[in-house]
Protein backbone atom coordinates (compact mmCIF):
# COMPACT_ATOMS: atom_id res chain seq x y z
CA UNK A 1 0.00 0.00 0.00
CA UNK A 2 1.71 3.16 -1.17
CA UNK A 3 1.40 6.32 0.87
CA UNK A 4 2.94 9.72 0.23
CA UNK A 5 4.58 11.59 3.07
CA UNK A 6 2.04 13.71 4.90
CA UNK A 7 -0.96 12.13 3.19
CA UNK A 8 -3.92 11.59 5.51
CA UNK A 9 -5.92 8.39 5.41
CA UNK A 10 -9.09 7.40 7.25
CA UNK A 11 -8.76 3.67 7.83
CA UNK A 12 -10.32 3.28 11.27
CA UNK A 13 -12.07 -0.10 10.91
CA UNK A 14 -9.03 -1.64 9.22
CA UNK A 15 -6.69 -0.21 11.87
CA UNK A 16 -8.91 -1.71 14.60
CA UNK A 17 -8.93 -5.09 12.87
CA UNK A 18 -5.12 -5.19 12.76
CA UNK A 19 -4.85 -4.21 16.44
CA UNK A 20 -7.27 -6.95 17.44
CA UNK A 21 -5.45 -9.53 15.33
CA UNK A 22 -2.23 -8.57 17.14
CA UNK A 23 -4.02 -9.07 20.46
CA UNK A 24 -3.20 -5.53 21.63
CA UNK A 25 -5.21 -3.01 23.59
CA UNK A 26 -5.47 0.60 22.42
CA UNK A 27 -3.00 1.58 25.16
CA UNK A 28 -0.47 -1.06 24.12
CA UNK A 29 -0.50 -0.17 20.43
CA UNK A 30 -0.33 3.53 21.32
CA UNK A 31 2.85 2.91 23.30
CA UNK A 32 4.35 0.99 20.40
CA UNK A 33 3.57 3.77 17.93
CA UNK A 34 4.51 6.63 20.23
CA UNK A 35 1.07 8.24 20.19
CA UNK A 36 -1.62 8.68 22.83
CA UNK A 37 -4.35 6.09 23.52
CA UNK A 38 -6.96 8.77 22.92
CA UNK A 39 -5.53 9.37 19.45
CA UNK A 40 -5.75 5.62 18.71
CA UNK A 41 -9.38 5.71 19.82
CA UNK A 42 -10.10 8.60 17.48
CA UNK A 43 -8.32 6.85 14.61
CA UNK A 44 -10.41 3.71 15.04
CA UNK A 45 -13.59 5.79 15.06
CA UNK A 46 -12.47 7.57 11.86
CA UNK A 47 -12.43 10.89 13.66
CA UNK A 48 -8.70 11.36 13.07
CA UNK A 49 -6.58 10.38 10.05
CA UNK A 50 -3.57 8.08 9.96
CA UNK A 51 -0.52 9.67 8.39
CA UNK A 52 1.94 7.81 6.22
CA UNK A 53 4.52 8.10 9.01
CA UNK A 54 2.24 6.27 11.46
CA UNK A 55 1.57 3.56 8.90
CA UNK A 56 5.29 3.04 8.33
CA UNK A 57 5.90 2.96 12.09
CA UNK A 58 3.10 0.39 12.41
CA UNK A 59 4.71 -1.82 9.76
CA UNK A 60 8.18 -1.57 11.29
CA UNK A 61 7.13 -2.01 14.93
CA UNK A 62 4.89 -5.03 14.40
CA UNK A 63 6.49 -6.51 11.27
CA UNK A 64 3.34 -5.99 9.23
CA UNK A 65 2.68 -5.76 5.53
CA UNK A 66 0.90 -2.51 4.70
CA UNK A 67 -1.32 -4.51 2.39
CA UNK A 68 -3.17 -5.41 5.60
CA UNK A 69 -4.78 -2.00 5.15
CA UNK A 70 -5.82 -2.76 1.58
CA UNK A 71 -9.46 -2.82 0.55
CA UNK A 72 -10.10 -6.56 0.08
CA UNK A 73 -12.54 -6.70 2.99
CA UNK A 74 -14.36 -3.55 1.88
CA UNK A 75 -14.69 -4.88 -1.67
CA UNK A 76 -16.27 -8.06 -0.32
CA UNK A 77 -18.57 -6.15 2.01
CA UNK A 78 -19.61 -3.87 -0.84
CA UNK A 79 -20.45 -6.86 -3.06
CA UNK A 80 -22.57 -8.35 -0.28
CA UNK A 81 -24.39 -5.08 0.36
CA UNK A 82 -25.01 -4.68 -3.36
CA UNK A 83 -26.57 -8.15 -3.42
CA UNK A 84 -28.84 -7.33 -0.48
CA UNK A 85 -30.00 -3.99 -1.87
CA UNK A 86 -30.77 -5.55 -5.26
CA UNK A 87 -33.66 -7.39 -3.63
CA UNK A 88 -37.15 -6.22 -4.70
CA UNK A 89 -37.72 -5.43 -1.03
CA UNK A 90 -35.67 -2.26 -1.62
CA UNK A 91 -36.86 -1.38 -5.12
CA UNK A 92 -38.47 1.85 -3.87
CA UNK A 93 -35.20 2.94 -2.27
CA UNK A 94 -32.59 4.17 -4.72
CA UNK A 95 -29.36 3.71 -2.74
CA UNK A 96 -26.37 5.02 -4.73
CA UNK A 97 -23.50 2.58 -5.11
CA UNK A 98 -21.12 5.07 -3.50
CA UNK A 99 -23.22 5.12 -0.34
CA UNK A 100 -23.00 1.33 -0.14
CA UNK A 101 -19.23 1.50 -0.61
CA UNK A 102 -18.95 4.17 2.10
CA UNK A 103 -21.00 2.00 4.45
CA UNK A 104 -18.84 -1.06 3.76
CA UNK A 105 -15.65 0.88 4.46
CA UNK A 106 -16.68 3.02 7.40
CA UNK A 107 -19.16 0.77 9.21
CA UNK A 108 -18.24 -2.92 8.79
CA UNK A 109 -20.18 -3.77 11.95
CA UNK A 110 -23.37 -2.32 10.46
CA UNK A 111 -22.65 -4.26 7.27
CA UNK A 112 -22.46 -7.51 9.25
CA UNK A 113 -25.71 -6.66 11.02
CA UNK A 114 -27.49 -6.02 7.70
CA UNK A 115 -26.18 -9.28 6.28
CA UNK A 116 -27.49 -11.28 9.22
CA UNK A 117 -30.81 -9.47 9.26
CA UNK A 118 -31.31 -10.07 5.55
CA UNK A 119 -30.30 -13.74 5.95
CA UNK A 120 -32.98 -14.16 8.60
CA UNK A 121 -35.51 -12.42 6.36
CA UNK A 122 -34.57 -14.62 3.38
CA UNK A 123 -35.00 -17.81 5.39
CA UNK A 124 -38.38 -16.68 6.70
CA UNK A 125 -39.46 -15.70 3.20
CA UNK A 126 -38.54 -19.14 1.89
CA UNK A 127 -40.88 -20.79 4.33
CA UNK A 128 -38.64 -21.29 7.34
CA UNK A 129 -41.21 -19.83 9.69
CA UNK A 130 -39.66 -21.60 12.64
CA UNK A 131 -36.73 -19.21 12.50
CA UNK A 132 -39.08 -16.25 12.58
CA UNK A 133 -40.92 -17.74 15.55
CA UNK A 134 -37.65 -18.17 17.40
CA UNK A 135 -36.88 -14.51 16.84
CA UNK A 136 -40.26 -13.49 18.22
CA UNK A 137 -39.93 -15.69 21.29
CA UNK A 138 -36.51 -14.45 22.35
CA UNK A 139 -35.74 -11.52 24.57
CA UNK A 140 -34.84 -8.26 22.86
CA UNK A 141 -31.28 -8.41 24.14
CA UNK A 142 -30.65 -11.96 22.89
CA UNK A 143 -28.73 -12.49 19.66
CA UNK A 144 -30.39 -14.55 16.96
CA UNK A 145 -28.31 -16.98 14.92
CA UNK A 146 -30.17 -17.14 11.60
CA UNK A 147 -27.81 -19.68 10.05
CA UNK A 148 -24.89 -21.12 12.05
CA UNK A 149 -23.00 -22.13 8.88
CA UNK A 150 -23.17 -18.59 7.50
CA UNK A 151 -22.27 -17.18 10.90
CA UNK A 152 -19.08 -19.25 11.03
CA UNK A 153 -18.26 -18.28 7.45
CA UNK A 154 -18.56 -14.64 8.50
CA UNK A 155 -16.12 -15.24 11.36
CA UNK A 156 -13.64 -16.91 9.03
CA UNK A 157 -13.90 -14.03 6.56
CA UNK A 158 -13.49 -11.50 9.37
CA UNK A 159 -10.14 -13.16 10.15
CA UNK A 160 -9.22 -13.42 6.44
CA UNK A 161 -9.10 -17.18 6.93
CA UNK A 162 -5.85 -16.82 8.88
CA UNK A 163 -5.38 -17.65 12.57
CA UNK A 164 -1.80 -16.95 13.73
CA UNK A 165 -2.13 -18.73 17.08
CA UNK A 166 -3.04 -22.00 15.37
CA UNK A 167 -0.32 -21.56 12.76
CA UNK A 168 2.32 -21.16 15.47
CA UNK A 169 1.01 -24.11 17.46
CA UNK A 170 1.08 -26.29 14.33
CA UNK A 171 4.64 -25.24 13.51
CA UNK A 172 5.74 -25.98 17.08
CA UNK A 173 4.18 -29.43 16.90
CA UNK A 174 5.88 -30.28 13.61
CA UNK A 175 9.22 -29.07 15.00
CA UNK A 176 8.77 -31.35 18.01
CA UNK A 177 7.79 -34.34 15.89
CA UNK A 178 10.57 -33.67 13.36
CA UNK A 179 9.33 -36.21 10.82
CA UNK A 180 8.83 -36.06 7.03
CA UNK A 181 5.34 -35.96 5.56
CA UNK A 182 5.21 -39.72 5.02
CA UNK A 183 5.98 -40.34 8.70
CA UNK A 184 3.43 -37.89 10.09
CA UNK A 185 0.62 -40.38 10.72
CA UNK A 186 2.80 -42.67 12.83
CA UNK A 187 4.24 -39.71 14.75
CA UNK A 188 0.80 -38.29 15.49
CA UNK A 189 -0.49 -41.68 16.63
CA UNK A 190 2.51 -42.03 18.95
CA UNK A 191 1.92 -38.57 20.43
CA UNK A 192 -1.74 -39.31 21.07
CA UNK A 193 -0.75 -42.55 22.75
CA UNK A 194 2.17 -41.28 24.83
CA UNK A 195 0.96 -37.81 25.81
CA UNK A 196 -2.82 -38.26 25.92
CA UNK A 197 -3.25 -42.04 26.47
CA UNK A 198 -5.35 -42.27 23.31
CA UNK A 199 -5.02 -45.35 21.13
CA UNK A 200 -5.65 -45.02 17.39
CA UNK A 201 -7.44 -47.87 15.64
CA UNK A 202 -8.37 -48.32 11.98
CA UNK A 203 -11.77 -50.00 12.00
CA UNK A 204 -13.65 -52.02 9.35
CA UNK A 205 -16.53 -50.30 7.61
CA UNK A 206 -19.12 -52.73 8.99
CA UNK A 207 -18.21 -51.51 12.50
CA UNK A 208 -17.99 -47.80 11.71
CA UNK A 209 -20.96 -47.83 9.28
CA UNK A 210 -21.70 -44.19 8.37
CA UNK A 211 -18.98 -42.77 10.66
CA UNK A 212 -15.49 -41.89 9.43
CA UNK A 213 -14.02 -40.84 12.78
CA UNK A 214 -15.20 -41.33 16.35
CA UNK A 215 -13.49 -40.62 19.65
CA UNK A 216 -14.45 -43.05 22.41
CA UNK A 217 -13.87 -40.99 25.57
CA UNK A 218 -14.37 -43.86 28.00
CA UNK A 219 -11.99 -46.29 26.32
CA UNK A 220 -9.64 -43.49 25.19
CA UNK A 221 -9.69 -44.70 21.61
CA UNK A 222 -9.73 -42.77 18.35
CA UNK A 223 -11.52 -44.92 15.78
CA UNK A 224 -11.03 -44.21 12.08
CA UNK A 225 -12.84 -45.97 9.27
CA UNK A 226 -10.82 -48.01 6.81
CA UNK A 227 -12.53 -46.00 4.07
CA UNK A 228 -10.48 -42.91 4.96
CA UNK A 229 -7.39 -42.54 2.77
CA UNK A 230 -3.89 -41.99 4.27
CA UNK A 231 -3.96 -38.15 4.05
CA UNK A 232 -7.39 -38.17 5.67
CA UNK A 233 -6.18 -40.41 8.49
CA UNK A 234 -3.30 -38.07 9.33
CA UNK A 235 -5.71 -35.15 9.19
CA UNK A 236 -8.09 -36.78 11.68
CA UNK A 237 -5.27 -37.48 14.13
CA UNK A 238 -4.05 -33.88 13.87
CA UNK A 239 -7.61 -32.67 14.45
CA UNK A 240 -7.90 -34.74 17.64
CA UNK A 241 -4.56 -33.40 18.89
CA UNK A 242 -5.68 -29.86 18.14
CA UNK A 243 -8.78 -30.17 20.30
CA UNK A 244 -6.62 -31.31 23.21
CA UNK A 245 -3.38 -29.37 22.92
CA UNK A 246 -4.79 -26.11 21.50
CA UNK A 247 -7.91 -25.88 23.67
CA UNK A 248 -6.83 -22.56 25.17
CA UNK A 249 -6.03 -21.02 21.79
CA UNK A 250 -9.32 -22.27 20.36
CA UNK A 251 -11.29 -20.75 23.21
CA UNK A 252 -9.40 -17.47 22.88
CA UNK A 253 -10.29 -17.20 19.19
CA UNK A 254 -13.90 -18.15 19.85
CA UNK A 255 -14.07 -15.66 22.69
CA UNK A 256 -13.00 -12.83 20.38
CA UNK A 257 -16.02 -13.59 18.19
CA UNK A 258 -18.35 -12.31 20.90
CA UNK A 259 -21.51 -14.02 22.18
CA UNK A 260 -22.40 -17.13 20.18
CA UNK A 261 -25.19 -19.66 20.52
CA UNK A 262 -24.15 -23.23 21.21
CA UNK A 263 -24.50 -24.45 17.61
CA UNK A 264 -22.28 -21.85 15.91
CA UNK A 265 -19.82 -22.04 18.82
CA UNK A 266 -19.40 -25.80 18.33
CA UNK A 267 -19.20 -25.43 14.55
CA UNK A 268 -16.57 -22.70 14.88
CA UNK A 269 -14.49 -24.91 17.19
CA UNK A 270 -14.66 -27.80 14.70
CA UNK A 271 -13.70 -25.45 11.87
CA UNK A 272 -10.71 -24.16 13.83
CA UNK A 273 -9.71 -27.74 14.65
CA UNK A 274 -9.76 -28.52 10.94
CA UNK A 275 -7.65 -25.42 10.31
CA UNK A 276 -5.07 -26.60 12.83
CA UNK A 277 -4.97 -30.08 11.28
CA UNK A 278 -4.26 -28.65 7.83
CA UNK A 279 -1.53 -26.43 9.28
CA UNK A 280 0.09 -29.47 10.90
CA UNK A 281 0.10 -31.39 7.62
CA UNK A 282 1.28 -28.37 5.61
CA UNK A 283 3.34 -26.11 7.93
CA UNK A 284 3.20 -22.50 6.82
CA UNK A 285 6.87 -21.69 6.05
CA UNK A 286 7.72 -24.88 4.18
CA UNK A 287 4.37 -25.04 2.41
CA UNK A 288 4.52 -21.43 1.18
CA UNK A 289 8.12 -21.87 0.04
CA UNK A 290 7.22 -25.04 -1.86
CA UNK A 291 4.12 -23.43 -3.40
CA UNK A 292 6.16 -20.49 -4.70
CA UNK A 293 8.99 -22.72 -5.97
CA UNK A 294 6.56 -25.05 -7.74
CA UNK A 295 4.42 -22.23 -9.19
CA UNK A 296 1.48 -23.54 -7.18
CA UNK A 297 1.40 -26.97 -8.83
CA UNK A 298 -1.32 -28.51 -6.67
CA UNK A 299 -0.71 -32.13 -7.56
CA UNK A 300 3.01 -31.91 -6.77
CA UNK A 301 2.26 -30.09 -3.52
CA UNK A 302 -0.20 -32.83 -2.60
CA UNK A 303 2.46 -35.46 -3.26
CA UNK A 304 5.17 -33.61 -1.34
CA UNK A 305 3.03 -33.00 1.74
CA UNK A 306 1.18 -36.31 1.58
CA UNK A 307 -2.13 -34.47 1.29
CA UNK A 308 -5.19 -34.53 -0.93
CA UNK A 309 -6.08 -32.17 -3.77
CA UNK A 310 -8.86 -30.49 -1.79
CA UNK A 311 -6.67 -30.22 1.32
CA UNK A 312 -3.99 -28.38 -0.65
CA UNK A 313 -6.48 -26.05 -2.34
CA UNK A 314 -8.05 -25.19 1.00
CA UNK A 315 -4.64 -24.59 2.57
CA UNK A 316 -3.71 -22.19 -0.23
CA UNK A 317 -6.55 -19.87 0.82
CA UNK A 318 -5.02 -19.47 4.29
CA UNK A 319 -1.61 -18.10 3.28
CA UNK A 320 -2.23 -14.61 4.65
CA UNK A 321 0.64 -14.13 7.10
CA UNK A 322 1.85 -10.49 7.08
CA UNK A 323 5.08 -10.16 5.07
CA UNK A 324 4.81 -13.80 3.99
CA UNK A 325 1.71 -13.99 1.84
CA UNK A 326 0.82 -16.36 -0.91
CA UNK A 327 -1.50 -15.62 -3.80
CA UNK A 328 -4.92 -14.51 -2.49
CA UNK A 329 -7.01 -17.42 -3.74
CA UNK A 330 -10.72 -18.09 -3.55
CA UNK A 331 -12.14 -21.60 -3.32
CA UNK A 332 -15.51 -23.14 -4.04
CA UNK A 333 -16.75 -26.70 -3.53
CA UNK A 334 -19.95 -27.83 -5.23
CA UNK A 335 -21.72 -31.12 -5.84
CA UNK A 336 -23.13 -32.22 -9.17
CA UNK A 337 -26.48 -30.63 -8.29
CA UNK A 338 -24.81 -27.24 -7.91
CA UNK A 339 -25.08 -27.06 -4.10
CA UNK A 340 -22.26 -25.04 -2.57
CA UNK A 341 -20.82 -26.77 0.51
CA UNK A 342 -17.63 -24.78 0.94
CA UNK A 343 -16.44 -21.33 -0.08
CA UNK A 344 -13.47 -19.30 1.06
CA UNK A 345 -11.93 -16.14 -0.26
CA UNK A 346 -8.71 -14.41 0.77
CA UNK A 347 -9.16 -12.02 -2.14
CA UNK A 348 -12.01 -10.00 -3.57
CA UNK A 349 -14.12 -12.57 -5.42
CA UNK A 350 -17.78 -11.68 -4.71
CA UNK A 351 -19.36 -14.96 -3.66
CA UNK A 352 -23.12 -14.83 -3.35
CA UNK A 353 -24.49 -15.49 0.12
CA UNK A 354 -28.09 -15.97 -1.01
CA UNK A 355 -27.89 -17.99 -4.22
CA UNK A 356 -25.97 -20.53 -6.27
CA UNK A 357 -23.17 -20.05 -8.78
CA UNK A 358 -23.05 -19.28 -12.48
CA UNK A 359 -23.41 -22.43 -14.65
CA UNK A 360 -20.97 -20.95 -17.20
CA UNK A 361 -18.12 -21.32 -14.71
CA UNK A 362 -16.44 -24.56 -15.75
CA UNK A 363 -16.21 -25.85 -12.19
CA UNK A 364 -19.52 -27.52 -13.03
CA UNK A 365 -18.03 -29.21 -16.12
CA UNK A 366 -15.53 -31.24 -14.13
CA UNK A 367 -18.10 -33.97 -13.52
CA UNK A 368 -18.03 -34.67 -17.27
CA UNK A 369 -14.20 -34.82 -17.30
CA UNK A 370 -13.36 -36.43 -13.94
CA UNK A 371 -9.68 -37.03 -14.70
CA UNK A 372 -8.89 -33.61 -16.14
CA UNK A 373 -7.98 -30.32 -14.52
CA UNK A 374 -9.83 -27.51 -16.29
CA UNK A 375 -8.68 -23.91 -16.48
CA UNK A 376 -10.61 -20.82 -17.44
CA UNK A 377 -10.46 -17.04 -17.53
CA UNK A 378 -13.74 -15.66 -16.21
CA UNK A 379 -15.03 -12.11 -16.32
CA UNK A 380 -17.72 -10.54 -14.16
CA UNK A 381 -20.16 -7.96 -15.45
CA UNK A 382 -18.07 -5.11 -13.98
CA UNK A 383 -15.10 -6.20 -16.11
CA UNK A 384 -13.11 -7.79 -13.28
CA UNK A 385 -11.21 -10.84 -14.56
CA UNK A 386 -10.11 -13.95 -12.71
CA UNK A 387 -8.14 -17.08 -13.56
CA UNK A 388 -9.54 -20.33 -12.20
CA UNK A 389 -8.79 -24.02 -12.23
CA UNK A 390 -11.25 -26.77 -11.39
CA UNK A 391 -11.17 -30.51 -10.83
CA UNK A 392 -13.52 -33.17 -9.59
CA UNK A 393 -12.52 -34.94 -6.37
CA UNK A 394 -13.82 -38.09 -4.76
CA UNK A 395 -14.40 -38.22 -1.03
CA UNK A 396 -13.90 -41.42 1.00
CA UNK A 397 -15.47 -44.27 -0.95
CA UNK A 398 -18.89 -45.53 0.00
CA UNK A 399 -19.73 -49.24 0.25
CA UNK A 400 -21.80 -50.70 -2.54
CA UNK A 401 -24.59 -49.96 -3.44
CA UNK A 402 -24.37 -46.42 -2.01
CA UNK A 403 -23.57 -43.68 -4.53
CA UNK A 404 -19.93 -42.61 -4.58
CA UNK A 405 -19.62 -39.03 -3.27
CA UNK A 406 -18.17 -36.59 -5.81
CA UNK A 407 -17.46 -32.87 -5.55
CA UNK A 408 -15.91 -30.25 -7.76
CA UNK A 409 -13.24 -27.90 -6.43
CA UNK A 410 -12.80 -24.51 -8.03
CA UNK A 411 -9.71 -22.46 -7.14
CA UNK A 412 -8.98 -19.04 -8.56
CA UNK A 413 -7.34 -15.66 -8.20
CA UNK A 414 -7.39 -12.24 -9.79
CA UNK A 415 -5.92 -12.25 -13.28
CA UNK A 416 -2.97 -10.12 -12.17
CA UNK A 417 -1.66 -13.03 -10.06
CA UNK A 418 -2.20 -15.74 -12.68
CA UNK A 419 1.26 -15.46 -14.26
CA UNK A 420 2.69 -16.99 -11.06
CA UNK A 421 0.71 -20.21 -11.64
CA UNK A 422 2.07 -23.13 -13.61
CA UNK A 423 -1.41 -23.59 -15.09
CA UNK A 424 -1.18 -20.25 -16.91
CA UNK A 425 2.18 -21.01 -18.53
CA UNK A 426 2.15 -20.14 -22.22
CA UNK A 427 -1.09 -18.16 -22.00
CA UNK A 428 -1.35 -14.53 -23.06
CA UNK A 429 -3.39 -13.47 -20.08
CA UNK A 430 -3.91 -9.94 -21.36
CA UNK A 431 -5.49 -11.17 -24.59
CA UNK A 432 -7.17 -14.30 -23.29
CA UNK A 433 -10.91 -14.07 -23.81
CA UNK A 434 -12.79 -14.28 -20.54
CA UNK A 435 -15.98 -16.28 -20.17
CA UNK A 436 -18.67 -13.79 -19.11
CA UNK A 437 -20.20 -15.05 -15.88
CA UNK A 438 -22.36 -13.57 -13.14
CA UNK A 439 -22.36 -13.91 -9.39
CA UNK A 440 -25.60 -15.86 -9.81
CA UNK A 441 -28.67 -15.64 -12.05
CA UNK A 442 -30.75 -13.51 -9.72
CA UNK A 443 -28.08 -10.78 -9.69
CA UNK A 444 -26.66 -11.16 -13.20
CA UNK A 445 -28.00 -8.67 -15.77
CA UNK A 446 -26.38 -10.20 -18.85
CA UNK A 447 -28.83 -10.66 -21.69
CA UNK A 448 -29.35 -13.66 -23.98
CA UNK A 449 -27.80 -16.24 -21.67
CA UNK A 450 -29.02 -19.71 -22.60
CA UNK A 451 -28.06 -21.00 -19.15
CA UNK A 452 -30.14 -18.48 -17.21
CA UNK A 453 -32.30 -20.18 -14.56
CA UNK A 454 -34.24 -17.11 -13.41
CA UNK A 455 -34.59 -13.45 -14.37
CA UNK A 456 -32.55 -10.82 -12.53
CA UNK A 457 -34.39 -9.37 -9.57
CA UNK A 458 -33.23 -5.90 -10.61
CA UNK A 459 -35.09 -5.94 -13.94
CA UNK A 460 -38.72 -6.18 -15.04
CA UNK A 461 -39.59 -9.50 -16.69
CA UNK A 462 -40.96 -9.17 -20.25
CA UNK A 463 -43.36 -11.86 -21.48
CA UNK A 464 -44.15 -12.25 -25.17
CA UNK A 465 -45.95 -15.35 -26.43
CA UNK A 466 -45.01 -14.52 -30.05
CA UNK A 467 -41.25 -14.82 -29.50
CA UNK A 468 -38.93 -17.51 -28.14
CA UNK A 469 -35.50 -16.21 -27.29
CA UNK A 470 -32.24 -18.03 -26.63
CA UNK A 471 -32.78 -17.26 -22.97
CA UNK A 472 -35.96 -18.38 -21.25
CA UNK A 473 -36.27 -14.91 -19.75
CA UNK A 474 -36.39 -11.50 -21.37
CA UNK A 475 -36.25 -8.40 -19.25
CA UNK A 476 -36.14 -4.63 -19.51
CA UNK A 477 -32.89 -2.68 -19.69
CA UNK A 478 -34.01 -0.23 -17.03
CA UNK A 479 -33.19 -1.08 -13.45
CA UNK A 480 -36.24 -1.33 -11.21
CA UNK A 481 -36.57 1.22 -8.43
Amino acid sequence: MAAESGKKLFVGPRFRRIRQQLGLSQTQIAEGLGISPSYVNLIERNQRPVTAQILLRLAETYDLDLRDLATADEDRFFAELNEIFSDPLFRQIDVPKQELRDLAELCPGVTHALQRLYAAYAEARQGETMAAAQMADRDVGTRYEANPVERVRELIEANRNYFPELEQAAENLRDELNVPAEGLYAALAARLREKHSIQTRIMPVDVMRETLRRFDRHRRQLLISELVDPPGRAFQLAFQLGLGECAQALESIIGRAGPLDDTPRRLFRITLGNYFAAAVMMPYPSFLAAAEALNYDIHVLAQRFNSGFEQVCHRLTTLQRPNARGIPFFLLRVDNAGNVSKRFSSGTFPFSKFGGTCPLWNVHSTFDTPDRLLKQVIELSDGTRYFSIAQMVRRPVAPHPLPQPRFAIGLGCEIRHAARLTYAAGMDLEKAEGTPIGVNCRLCERENCAQRAEPPITRTLILDETTRRVSSFAFSNAREL
